[in-house]
């Protein structure tokens, strides 16, 4: 496993940037998301997003494709330059209860500047209303409509140029994407982006790090106790691989995958234990460790919220991705 960062890396704080954006959150004295109704805490995530594009890129069209119980829709973001690209079908964070492509289109679109690829979001049905398997049953649709329709995009899918990536509940169902498409001999997947995935639905506040990380760091254990909640409606749910990535029997024979974990982040053990999951089972894998970041730093990129390692993290995966896919 090639660790980008040292995994056992510890800041003693924040960096500057990220405690200027935890600051700027206090101040607006906001609800805790866990404190509100679903439709409500969709509401305060997408009032967070910038105005404007955080950068131009070549297109942006938007469609919906078949799914499992209705139409996906899907944000299509395609480089300014000359093609055909590779494609990364891209799931947003959100702890399947909030998000969209539009609470996302900055990190899109600097992956898809950063990376040189045509990115597909996915707007995946969102829980209560749609709890496990809905996010992953579209997840895995729309992967499977995008490696069928690859020429309909532009893209050069032909020589292993499909990726899956996703930040945080996203994260979790890239790496389901890729469980299921090797149990299913479904696309052939070339490599898989986990930013600060849930891996782990069994042991949840188990892990350490939501002990040390589990208030003042935007999200809270709290919140991901609520998430939990509103997205499994049956306890047998956590131990399933395609809820519990971690929980699958092997972990060999999948893409390369660049895991990324944040110090300060109540997920980050969960993310380390996955990567040592896939190295233990011979799995390509690059372990890229922000010990002065926080969960959410992708979608921090841009003010209000603007925080420069949000920015490298989303060039480091670019520049596995390029490695991956050309």
């Amino acid at each position: 496993m090639l660790a980008a960062r040292e995994s056992d890396d510890m800041a003693d704080e924040p960096s500057d940037d990220v405690q200027a954006v935890l600051d700027y959150l206090a101040e607006l004295d906001r609800p805790e998301t866990h404190e509100l109704t679903p439709e409500r805490a969709r509401e305060a995530t997408r009032a967070l997003r910038g105005d404007e594009p955080v950068a131009a890129v070549g297109a942006v069209t938007e469609q919906v494709v078949l799914g499992p119980a209705r139409g996906i829709p899907i944000r299509i973001y395609e480089p300014a330059s000359d093609g055909p690209h590779p494609v990364v079908v891209f799931f947003h964070g959100g702890g399947f209860v909030v998000g969209d492509p539009g609470t996302h289109d900055a990190s899109c679109r600097l992956l898809t500047n950063a990376a040189d690829v045509a990115v597909v979001s996915v707007d995946y049905r969102l829980a209560p209303e749609h709890p496990f398997p809905a996010a992953v049953e579209d997840a895995y649709a729309a992967t499977e409509w995008v490696a069928a329709h690859g020429d309909d995009l532009g893209a050069d899918l032909d020589t292993d140029r499909l990726a899956v990536a996703g930040d945080s509940a996203g994260g979790n169902l890239a790496a389901v994407v890729a469980l299921a498409a090797r149990e299913r001999d479904g696309p052939d997947i070339a490599q898989q982006t986990l930013v600060y995935p849930v891996t782990d639905f069994r042991e949840g506040e188990a892990y350490a790090s939501y002990d040390e990380n589990g208030e003042g760091y935007f999200l809270s254990a709290a919140d991901m106790t609520y998430f939990r909640d509103h997205y499994l409606d049956s306890w047998v749910h956590p131990s399933d691989p395609y809820c519990s990535p971690l929980a699958a029997s092997s972990h060999a024979d999948l893409p390369p995958a660049t895991v990324v974990t944040c110090g300060f982040d109540p997920l980050r053990d969960e993310g380390v234990a996955y990567a040592d999951a896939l190295d233990a089972a011979g799995t390509p894998v690059t372990h890229r460790h922000y010990d002065d970041l926080i969960h959410g730093v992708i979608n921090m990129v841009a003010p209000p919220l603007d925080v420069a390692g949000g920015r490298e993290v989303i060039d480091d995966v670019a520049a596995d991705l390029d490695a991956s896919l050309r």
